[in-house]
């Protein structure tokens, strides 16, 4: 069992903190019937947006997406659970690796990644004009 999460062991362990976690709704899937990607990438967003924010002090806005690969479909009831870690800190944007993982809808007990990217954000003002990121 992973000490994370009471979940088995996988090849591999979620990178970061968990900023993020869904469930996958019939409304948000394609003519096959597995969720889209740009829903998928939007919650993605959100949660290096939350990571950002916090580590930005306040208003961030995603500049960047880099990286991006689907490793696996996301079906209807999987729960889905975005982790975040900060790659780099500049004096104005924030670069967050997101992971996205799932908990099938069946197999609650299996985590399974499904979707990978770097997201950069750039810290705003309340003018919305750049502002720096304060040092940590």
């Amino acid at each position: 069992m992973s000490e994370t999460q009471g979940l088995p062991a996988t090849e591999e362990e979620p990178i970061g903190e968990l900023a993020l976690r869904t469930l996958a709704m019939p409304a948000d899937t394609n003519p096959s019937g597995d969720i889209f990607g740009g829903w998928l990438m939007g919650q993605m967003d959100i949660a290096g947006g939350i990571a950002a924010g916090s580590r930005a002090g306040g208003r961030v806005a995603t500049v960047a997406v880099d990286g991006f690969t689907f490793h696996k479909p996301v079906h209807v009831g999987d729960v889905v659970c975005c982790y975040t870690e900060i790659l780099r800190t500049g004096r104005t944007s924030v670069t967050i690796r997101v992971q996205a993982w799932t908990l099938r809808r069946h197999q609650a007990d299996v985590r399974i990644k499904v979707t990978e990217g770097n997201f950069t954000f750039v810290a705003l003002d309340e003018n919305g004009n750049k502002r720096l990121v304060p040092d940590h």
